[in-house]
């Protein structure tokens, strides 16, 4: 990694050279999509010392340094609900022949007030998403993003409520991933996001550092899939 990205390199939770060469090896991606809000469309704010790809596109670029033939399509927009997924994206997506989705929505529906009662619908919009990618052959990857102390970003008196919902919606993507046969990416719990420095200055959205890190985490996701390991820190 050049010295520019010096930060990241030293960074325990990033990816370690050759790391993700190691856990992609022989991987059969050739199709990757995304879907979902603006945290897989890669909003976010560079940081001194990471690398200043967004989450998402990092993804595609470690799969396509094993696999320079990848063909990569990012349909996810900014301010979408997980309905509003399922409607513009998923038809889009299919048509795409994926064998890899990513899907990684429903901060949004999270944000809104009585999201818990109405929880169980956005679960069934993801189900279905999820049912439909897989029926065509992708393997379909979700994920679990990181719940925060604080997010400034917000009022004080919605902060706290995001928060919970948050961690009620990584809660409950899991388990539709699980029913389901997608694999999860775990962020919500990451030890992380007890120091702080993952959120931009729009209070909401990861800086480099924690697109680094959900980056990383999917390709360890990925990598456990295949069976393949991590190499030695030593």
């Amino acid at each position: 990694m050049r010295s520019d990205y010096a930060a990241e390199a030293a960074d325990p939770y990033c990816l370690r050279p050759g790391e993700a060469a190691a856990l992609l090896a022989g991987h059969p991606w050739r199709r990757f999509v995304v879907l979902g809000d603006s945290i897989a469309a890669g909003l976010g704010q560079p940081l001194p010392g990471y690398h200043p790809l967004p989450f998402a596109d990092r993804v595609r670029a470690e799969l396509a340094a094993t696999a320079p033939e990848v063909a990569y399509l990012n349909l996810a927009r900014r301010g979408a609900r997980m309905h509003a997924v399922r409607s513009a994206q998923l038809g889009q997506a299919v048509v795409f022949r994926p064998d890899l989705a990513l899907i990684v929505a429903g901060a949004n529906d999270a944000l809104r007030p009585r999201y818990e009662r109405r929880a169980h619908i956005v679960d069934a919009e993801l189900a279905a998403m999820v049912s439909e990618l897989s029926r065509t052959g992708a393997q379909v990857v979700t994920a679990g993003m990181f719940v925060l102390p604080g997010y400034p970003g917000l009022s004080d008196w919605i902060g706290p409520a995001f928060r919970r919902r948050m961690g009620i919606l990584a809660v409950r993507t899991a388990a539709v991933a699980g029913a389901l046969g997608a694999l999860y990416v775990d962020l919500a719990d990451h030890p992380a996001t007890a120091e702080g420095s993952l959120i931009g200055d729009d209070g909401l959205h990861g800086n480099g550092r924690g697109q680094a890190i959900a980056a990383a985490e999917t390709v360890r996701v990925l990598g456990t899939h295949l069976g393949n390991a991590s190499p030695s820190k030593d």
